[in-house]
């Protein structure tokens, strides 16, 4: 018999879907204990702020009864280029509580809110190659509001908010429990939902560059309504695999393939930036996660597009899953899932 500890559950709530997630520890690694996925009513999250307090409270909560989960530790995870900034600095070397005392003065630097708005937080992460006495660190601000917004939510849906992290990092947590970080390659960690994509490049496990964008399989959806005139759910539909009467593959498929090069435009836009801006190697790898690329070759287009290699996130890839739970369902959504496994490694002991 195995010693297990329950964890907190990992919590995505996207504009599309809630994804809830927990994992047990026991002495030989993790596994999976709980997971569950709900859809979300339109217009709950956008551009990711809660926009519907009550409809986001009563979908957790059918959640949670649909579940078994009458309560629980939640590590919440939010994103998005309009409250959450993330960036690479460099300053002086000096300690972690000394940076702590400090970090409200450099943030006021980089920040483009008021500060007295945000939540801060950082990441020291080494000495800066090549300048004495200079260190890079990632400074992290959210908006005040957004995050009391979930917690608000969290907690009238009868849960315990412990974290609320951010979606990228998460994905870093996922990375590091399933994949080599050994080495000093460029890996682009990418996440692609319905209406944000989440870009986290790390090198040696480290985040190196982090860029949140909006945009997402929302522009396939737009593309085919628009294109096509037909219904969104008819869009979704299509977006599935599945036919619509009175609609011609070949002119489905040519409404996809355009929105998806919007994709991959500004998913090169931001590797350019990156090249430009941290001035590192350039990235050698993609790994995808996401809704989005649970498209028909989707990845594959991808990889022919930025000529780069590209392969789908396998985020059970160190981590079983429980006897009592239906693995081939878990394997089949596991690229949609990746933030909130990320979510689910996070301790209450961890820097936030």
């Amino acid at each position: 018999m195995f010693f297990k500890k329950k964890n907190p559950i990992g919590l995505d709530i996207g504009s599309n879907y809630i994804k809830a997630f927990q994992l047990s520890t026991t002495k030989t690694g993790h596994e999976l204990a709980f997971a569950a996925m709900l859809p979300l009513p339109p217009e709950t999250i956008v551009e990711g702020a809660i926009t519907d307090k009550d409809k986001l409270v009563a979908s957790l909560k059918e959640l949670m009864k649909k579940s078994g989960v009458k309560s629980g530790d939640v590590v919440a995870g939010v994103s998005g280029h309009s409250s959450v900034i993330i960036k690479k600095i460099t300053i002086p070397v000096m300690s972690e509580s000394e940076l702590a005392t400090s970090i409200r003065y450099e943030a006021e630097q980089y920040i483009p809110f008021d500060i007295s708005d945000v939540n801060l937080d950082f990441q020291i992460l080494g000495n800066k190659a090549g300048e004495e006495g200079q260190m890079d660190v990632v400074l992290v601000a959210v908006k005040k509001n957004v995050i009391s917004d979930y917690i608000e939510v969290i907690e009238r849906a009868g849960l315990e908010p412990v974290i609320v992290d951010v979606d990228s990092f998460a994905l870093n947590n996922m990375y590091e429990a399933n994949y080599d970080i050994t080495g000093n390659k460029n890996v682009a960690l990418v996440n692609i939902g319905a209406s944000k994509t989440n870009i986290n490049i790390l090198q040696g496990g480290l985040p190196i560059f982090t860029r949140d964008s909006a945009i997402g399989g929302n522009l396939h959806t737009e593309s085919l309504e628009r294109t096509l005139d037909i219904s969104r759910e008819d869009a979704e539909r299509i977006k599935k695999g599945q036919a619509v009467e009175g609609v011609s593959p070949v002119d489905a498929q040519a409404a996809l393939n355009t929105a998806s090069d919007e994709i991959y435009t500004e998913i090169y836009r931001s590797f350019e930036y990156f090249r430009s801006s941290v001035g590192e190697e350039d990235v050698s790898e993609i790994l995808l996660s996401g809704g989005t690329v649970m498209m028909k070759d989707f990845p594959s287009m991808m990889a022919g597009r930025l000529g780069m290699q590209v392969e789908v996130v396998d985020p059970f890839r160190n981590i079983r899953i429980s006897e009592k739970l239906d693995a081939a369902y878990i394997k089949e959504i596991a690229p949609v899932v990746a933030v909130s496994v990320g979510l689910a490694l996070r301790r209450e002991g961890d820097r936030e």
